[in-house]
């Protein structure tokens, strides 16, 4: 291939999730289709710190748009201005932004296309203020809570069909706990398109009283099993987020976990009705895009090589009013987006007769 196209490299980082690949597959052919080259960068920041990257063309990208998961790998451990290597059997850290730079110059790279959540696009954001690197940031996380867009793939979840067999079969409270961290987005959606009656999600603390107030209710109406959605943020009034462990090194080193289980024990000790917990995990992340994501993510590839074909550097492509725009990369670093409590979803929610705990 010529030396002389523009170039550019993609690489996905943090968790991953539906949708990437259709991402991936959107960049390259964009790039491609307008003349330029275009790099794969491997197991995210990691193989930009490493240097494990090559071309890609037309035939890597072919079949991929509906496989879950990233065919270029990724991870939720690296980060260049931190980055772990272990030395006599401990983990030292190192700024390796300087490797970062001679990756990028040796290929003769324009630009970074970024598919990241929080943590990955806050560290594009730095490349970009700190070391000059022209980035574009493409909005990915499952808990769909990024700020600046009003979207984000492959957060839903469809678990809640099967759990209801289980549920009705047995006569009991079933608890699903789903992920999300402190934004309820994706016990919201999975919980009113799965037929919940009970949805708790961190925007909202809930009252043990009001839950059993619930299943209570349902039982007086010849219904005798219930389904709760847990967002793993949930946590009562007056009380503490569960923590189910610490992760060093990590871009979210506190990992929640624990709030489904702490809720049926607290629902069976007071009511004696057999109560159980599943945690969906990483079940979420897995799977085939849905085609609405599909389609989401194919045009958040398109504009983000479209953004540096233009010399739109420094920005995150973003779903605003169902068009694609683009926003300063740096507020990705504000607040994550939250649940209004007053929205139209949760107003849906308490017509069609949830409880949120409250």
């Amino acid at each position: 291939m010529s030396q002389a196209k523009k170039r550019l490299a993609v690489l996905t980082g943090g968790g991953d999730c539906p949708g990437l690949n259709a991402v991936i597959r959107a960049v390259v052919k964009t790039a491609l289709n307008n003349g330029y080259e275009i790099f794969g960068i491997e197991n995210g920041f990691n193989g930009l710190v490493t240097g494990r990257m090559g071309l890609m063309d037309y035939k890597d990208v072919s079949g991929i748009l509906p496989r879950g998961g990233t065919i270029l790998g990724t991870t939720n451990r690296d980060n260049p201005f931190k980055f772990a290597v272990e030395e006599n059997g401990e983990l030292v850290y190192y700024d390796k932004r300087a490797e970062v730079l001679a990756n990028l110059e040796k290929h003769g790279i324009e630009a970074l296309v970024v598919i990241g959540g929080d943590g990955s696009l806050n560290i594009a954001a730095r490349l970009a203020k700190e070391c000059g690197i022209k980035v574009v940031g493409v909005p990915k996380t499952i808990d769909n809570d990024l700020p600046c867009t009003e979207r984000t793939f492959g957060f839903a979840t469809e678990a809640l069909d099967r759990i209801h067999t289980t549920a009705e079969s047995h006569h009991r409270v079933m608890a699903l706990e789903v992920m999300g961290r402190y934004a309820g987005w994706i016990a919201l959606h999975s919980g009113i398109a799965g037929g919940a009656d009970v949805i708790l999600i961190p925007e909202i603390p809930y009252s043990i009283n009001s839950v059993i107030g619930k299943i209570r209710a349902r039982q007086a109406a010849g219904k005798q099993f219930s389904i709760i959605v847990v967002a793993e943020g949930a946590r009562p009034v007056g009380g503490e987020t569960s923590i189910a462990r610490m992760v060093k090194g990590s871009f979210e080193p506190i990992r929640l976990g624990g709030a489904g289980e702490k809720l049926v024990r607290e629902i069976e000790e007071k009511t004696g009705i057999e109560s159980r917990c599943t945690v969906l995990g990483y079940l979420q992340r897995g799977g085939t895009p849905t085609p609405f994501d599909r389609v989401l993510s194919t045009r958040y590839g398109v504009a983000a090589a479209e953004a540096c074909m233009r010399k739109e550097y420094n920005v995150m492509v973003s779903l605003q009013n169902d068009k694609i725009v683009t926003e300063p990369i740096e507020k990705v670093a504000s607040e994550p987006r939250l649940v209004p409590v007053d929205s139209d979803i949760i107003r849906t929610g308490r017509q069609m007769g949830l409880c949120f705990g409250d």
